[in-house]
């Protein structure tokens, strides 16, 4: 838990406060200066502090919609701890609709970072010294790639109790054991010894409804967990028990063609189910894809034109594939808009 009075940018925020601020990240050759938009909002009881982040890859727009929700919800008027919201960290890239800086870097590749380094090094440095490292717990929003759609999903340390307490509550229908790669925002803030999920839904450039409902809702989860809301009042506790996948692999394109795909994102799938085919433009020549073993369809392109060795689908092995469906389904269900009775998609998900 945290007592001491943050302070971010020289400003510090008392009991009770909710501020949006300006974190510089230097000027554009234009001579106009470039900010970080964050949103502090912290409760009159103290408690954990949660950063959430968003557009760390400039091209995945969904969790800057996932944040500007959360922070409408009436919800937080409960609020204990709190919440540091930074839904657009690569400001460049999402001006020039691009998942990486103007100097080509992946900025989830560039922490800790530094403070005389590259662009991306000192984006990551004033992300990690100003927000994280004031952080008790964090929650990472991604998509999939441009032209690669994600089913909704946490990517998360399962090795570390609190992370897996936590993963587990954000009521996701597939958890993705992964390990911590070299220069990103998850193994920095493990190194600062903060559990941290990374959530993945949707598509690159695109908002995804579900994924973007599903996203609200499990940060609420999460908190809840943290005790930093209340337990929810609504009658409906439906919960779904998440399946935890230690393997997945993408399928990747035998030869260059025009694929057709022959199985749609969370289906479930056997060994050697076909996913699709690749052929070329004329029907001369067809090469079959097939899955190299049980599981769920976790990613896939949504792009028709395919090169040799393009990845097209994510498969997460399970074994038990009937059971890992129904979770998907039960996604589906609990998301979609059209079972959702209210028109206002700023409340039915709390």
């Amino acid at each position: 838990m945290a007592h001491k009075p943050l302070t971010i940018n020289g400003i510090t925020f008392a009991p009770g406060t909710s501020k949006t601020i300006e974190l510089p990240v230097g000027r554009l050759y234009t001579h106009a200066p470039m900010t970080m938009p964050v949103h502090v909002i912290t409760g009159k009881k103290s408690g954990p502090r949660l950063f959430i982040s968003a557009a760390i890859h400039g091209d995945e727009i969904n969790g800057v919609e996932i944040i500007r929700r959360l922070l409408k919800s009436s919800v937080l008027k409960r609020l204990r701890g709190t919440i540091i919201a930074v839904p657009i960290v690569n400001v460049h890239g999402l001006i020039n609709h691009s998942r990486y800086l103007p100097d080509r870097r992946d900025l989830n590749r560039s922490f800790p970072g530094s403070e005389k380094g590259s662009i991306a090094a000192r984006l990551a440095h004033l992300l990690m010294s100003e927000i994280v490292s004031q952080s008790t717990h964090g929650i990472d929003l991604h998509t999939g790639a441009i032209h690669r759609s994600n089913l909704p999903q946490i990517r998360a340390n399962l090795d570390d109790e609190e992370t897996d307490r936590l993963a587990r509550a954000f009521n996701a229908p597939v958890i993705i054991s992964s390990n911590l790669r070299d220069g990103s925002l998850r193994e920095s803030a493990a190194e600062h010894g903060i559990p941290m999920l990374l959530y993945e839904a949707g598509e690159a450039l695109r908002f995804d409804e579900v994924s973007i409902r599903a996203g609200v809702k499990g940060i609420v989860n999460v908190m809840r967990t943290l005790e930093m809301l209340p337990p929810s009042r609504s009658r409906s506790k439906k919960h779904i028990e998440p399946l935890v996948a230690r393997a997945s692999s993408w399928v990747r394109a035998p030869d260059s063609g025009i694929l057709r795909a022959m199985v749609a994102l969370g289906s479930r799938v056997k060994k050697d189910t076909l996913l699709g085919m690749v052929a070329d433009p004329f029907g001369e020549t067809e090469m079959e894809i097939t899955s190299p073993y049980n599981g769920i369809v976790i990613g896939r392109t949504n792009l028709p034109l395919v090169n040799e060795g393009d990845a097209l689908f994510h498969i997460a092995r399970f074994e038990r594939v009937i059971e890992a469906a129904h979770k998907v389904d039960e996604l589906n269900e609990e998301h979609s808009p059209e079972v959702i009775s209210s028109p206002n998609p700023e409340s039915p998900i709390i």
